[in-house]
């Protein structure tokens, strides 16, 4: 269980691969994408 190893954390990371065991961290949106998104609701109503 090491580097070489696909099934685990460190050998995602070795790889460069993403899986159940180091899944990808999804972006939140930030709040100023928030507010031009309100503002085009507003505008295009």
């Amino acid at each position: 269980m090491g580097k070489g190893d696909k099934k685990t954390k460190r050998g995602k990371i070795n790889r460069g691969t993403f899986g159940t065991r180091r899944p990808r961290i999804k972006k939140k949106p930030s709040v100023e994408t928030k507010i031009n998104i309100d503002k085009k609701n507003i505008v295009t109503q």
